[in-house]
């Protein structure tokens, strides 16, 4: 509508600002906000641009707030932590340097939680962002700034990163779509480990289209980061409708034996159907991923000591017993350790080969939890059973990331008393194109994407 000259890029930006105003208080999901003013100025001179017939970008006139993770020069940027308050980029990362390309129109930052540890957006810079289903509830993390803005309708679509399920999670915590893509389609950069890092960056969007238009302007491989590849312009621009009949998925909402809290089986057992009455032959079978949680938390702790240990020895007191602890277990671990590790990765990515050679996908629980206080740092069980670290209730999304390919997170329901619940579809590397078209197909036939949090409504 921008670019058809049907409405301004300052009548949206005043919409949205407005949406800011009314439900940003009770959800701080968007940090460090540039001044009304300064957003409207630069919504007009969007509108200039446009007037001038200057060739603009898919994304022209489109406010977004980046996440607190990412460099944004002229922004904030915290990372979460006290230690960097004051901190102000200079530079963009590639991710935000796309972004600004495509038109976008920067207003702020979205919260995160520190150094993006944990699946719990709260932090001692900015506090806690809320869940718009349910303000007593957390928005999950670390892209839970993100997520909240965009379920709340404060922002179109959202950047994210994901490195054991920081899009996933918030997009199941709040009836949203979010790709963790294939290692490579996005470009990480910086990055202090360009070779070893799980680590993606992707889009959180209200539905797989959206998803997909976003992909359209941040993938694609960038000298800045070796592990990209090419990808041909219309990878995503193009309809995602297509023939699912016949496709084998192995369903396996625990991943073979993890534990599930009950309402999230409880929803996840109604969608099996979905799928094979879409015409897809579903069987129950589960990849060999136990061996993904020393590779994940092993590697995670040791690259976390390497780039974070500096400052542990100066800020102690200012960082989070979470961080305290993750980096205190990566400087214990030696050589030899990093090295097996390493190695059982290898063997791990051999056999999801040659477990795809068989099943096109695979389908298991987003997270094993549903939305859970707001106020509690992180879950200590599931179903009962006791979680040993503050990311051991993540499994079903960090053994994920270990296999290095796509995986999606899409609305597949609600628990009795009204919180999101979403499923993952993971595909083997590379497969990102085909993971979006069973996901829009899933979407198209569910229909429950389409729900708004009561919040943004009102």
């Amino acid at each position: 509508m921008i670019r058809r000259r049907e409405v301004s890029a300052r009548e949206v930006m005043a919409v949205f600002l407005a949406q800011i105003a009314r439900l940003n208080p009770s959800l701080n999901a968007i940090v460090a906000k540039l001044p009304d003013e300064r957003c409207l100025e630069l919504a007009d001179a969007a509108d200039r641009e446009l007037a001038s017939g200057r060739t603009v970008g898919p994304l022209h006139g489109l406010p977004i707030a980046f996440k607190d993770a990412e460099p944004a020069a002229g922004l904030m940027w915290t990372n979460g932590s006290p230690i960097f308050k004051d901190r102000v980029a200079t530079d963009d990362s590639v991710l935000v340097e796309r972004l600004r390309r495509a038109g976008v129109l920067p207003i702020g930052k979205t919260n995160i939680s520190e150094f993006t540890m944990g699946s719990q957006t709260y932090n001692r810079v900015y506090g806690t962002t809320r869940n718009p289903w349910d303000l007593t509830k957390t928005a999950g993390g670390s892209s839970g700034g993100a997520a909240a803005a965009v379920a709340a309708g404060m922002l179109p679509l959202a950047d994210g990163s994901d490195l054991g399920g920081s899009l996933r999670n918030p997009a199941s915590f709040n009836n949203l779509v979010a790709l963790r893509p294939s290692v490579g389609l996005v470009p990480n950069a910086p990055v202090a480990f360009p070779l070893i890092e799980f680590l993606a960056k992707g889009i959180l969007a209200r539905s797989v289209d959206d998803l997909a238009f976003g992909l359209t302007v941040v993938a694609g491989e960038n000298a800045r980061d070796p592990r990209t590849w090419p990808s041909a312009a219309d990878l995503f621009s193009v309809p995602f409708a297509r023939q699912v009949k016949g496709l084998r998925i192995a369903w396996c909402p625990d991943l073979g034996g993890l534990p599930l809290d009950r309402r999230v089986k409880a929803v996840l057992d109604t969608q099996r159907h979905t799928f094979e009455s879409l015409g897809c032959i579903v069987e129950d079978a589960a990849p060999a991923l136990r061996a993904a949680d020393e590779v994940f938390v092993t590697l995670r702790a040791w690259m976390s000591a390497q780039t974070l240990g500096p400052l542990l020895q100066q800020h102690r007191s200012e960082m989070k017993p979470e961080a305290i602890w993750q980096i205190e277990i990566g400087q214990r671990i030696t050589a030899e350790e990093v090295g097996r590790a390493m190695r059982e990765h290898a063997s791990l990515l051999e056999r999801m080969r040659r477990f795809f050679e068989r099943n096109q996908f695979f389908v298991c629980a987003t997270s094993q939890v549903p939305p859970f206080e707001a106020d509690l740092t992180w879950p200590r069980d599931v179903d009962g059973v006791p979680m040993e670290h503050y990311i051991a209730w993540m499994r079903s999304a960090y053994w994920v990331s270990v296999t290095l390919g796509p995986a999606i997170s899409v609305p597949a329901g609600f628990t009795e008393d009204g919180l999101p619940v979403g499923v993952q579809i993971v595909g083997p590397s590379r497969a990102d194109r085909a993971v979006l078209q069973l996901a829009s197909a899933f979407e198209a036939a569910t229909g429950l994407g389409a729900r708004r949090a009561p919040l943004a409504a009102r």
